[in-house]
């Protein structure tokens, strides 16, 4: 059964269509992907999901229930965990405060209680610091413990906002955009952390990225939309050559129309010319002179040893990856994560 199915969602805003017919479904610890350029509708979708809009057409169903019309935090004590495109901590607390707040729907005690500061409230807010530091500990950023939120890089914000959504005990966890403001190196890390989340405690994610190097290493389905609808769906390795999808990417016309076009006699004199430049290994000027005719003068060029270049990428590594000590007060549960099934036969 499908932790998540979205079928015939839509939305409009006016006269602005901003989902139209969206279906996806998110299998049982599976990592999921949600791609397709600016605009395409991610987030509306996500807000969809979550309950922050309501569409006006489709169903959203959580294990088979439908939850379309829930509201937020509704969703989240049924647990869904999500992160947002831009950062939603309170910048003037710590990084230990930020993590507290958001178990605030597991507290355990009432506004009384929490004035009094009874011996029971003393007790919960023990535990809540406890798992507080387990997730600090996991994402490496205790470092950071007691410093003000607002002081921090933007891809340190993302990264204690995953732990934010992972404080809330998630059973489906919603990324937007979790490598946003990261640099390659950071992005590489926090695939590998996503994938050691998963296993530690038995997490589904569906995951908004543009950073697709890393969409293509994680994640186990992809879906693509394109102007609110969905253009294409598959594995990693099919959507990164799918034809409309590079359209899409690279600002294309669709594969028809891009069939349907013509080289110009210019073109197709500068390229025999270039051609001809790169079997003698010389650099080529071109120049156009009267009637759309070509003219080349071509210069030798000497002959270099190709450098061989040291990498300079490091190795992927966690700092502290998760282990049963961490994992137990956090999520205790851990099962194999299974495949989506090939349904293409």
């Amino acid at each position: 059964m499908s932790v998540l199915e979205v079928r015939d969602l839509a939305i409009r805003f006016g006269g602005l269509q901003a989902l139209q017919g969206l279906d996806l479904d998110v299998n049982e610890y599976e990592i999921v992907g949600l791609i397709g350029p600016n605009g395409a509708g991610k987030t509306t979708a996500f807000n969809c999901i979550t309950g922050f809009y309501t569409p006006n057409e489709g169903t959203v169903r959580y294990r088979g229930q439908d939850v379309t019309t829930a509201p937020p935090h509704v969703k989240a004590a049924m647990g869904f965990g999500r992160t947002f495109q831009n950062v939603g901590m309170v910048k003037s607390a710590t990084a230990m405060e930020n993590l507290k707040t958001a178990q605030h729907a597991k507290a355990g005690y009432g506004v009384a209680a929490g004035l009094l500061g009874t011996a029971a409230t003393g007790r919960r807010e023990r535990v809540l610091e406890a798992k507080a530091n387990a997730i600090l500990d996991l994402l490496g950023l205790s470092a950071i413990r007691d410093e003000r939120v607002g002081g921090q890089s933007y891809g340190t914000l993302k990264l204690l906002e995953l732990g934010c959504a992972l404080a809330t005990d998630p059973d489906l966890l919603l990324l937007d955009e979790p490598t946003s403001g990261m640099g390659p190196d950071e992005s590489d890390e926090l695939g590998e952390r996503l994938l050691a989340l998963r296993r530690e405690f038995a997490l589904t994610m569906l995951v908004i990225e543009h950073h697709v190097p890393l969409v293509l290493r994680v994640c186990d389905h992809v879906y693509v939309l394109n102007f609110g609808r969905l253009l294409a769906e598959g594995k990693p390795s099919v959507i990164q050559t799918h034809p409309e999808v590079v359209a899409a990417y690279l600002g294309g016309e669709a594969p028809e129309a891009l069939a349907q076009t013509h080289e110009t006699a210019e073109d197709a004199a500068l390229d025999a010319v270039t051609e001809q430049a790169v079997r003698e290994h010389q650099v080529v000027e071109h120049r156009v002179v009267e009637h759309g005719a070509v003219e080349a003068v071509a210069a030798p060029r000497p002959r270099k040893a190709p450098v061989k270049r040291a990498s300079t990428r490091r190795p992927v590594a966690l700092d502290d990856p998760p282990t049963e000590e961490l994992a137990v007060p956090l999520r205790p549960r851990r099962r194999p994560a299974p495949t989506r099934k090939d349904t293409s036969s």
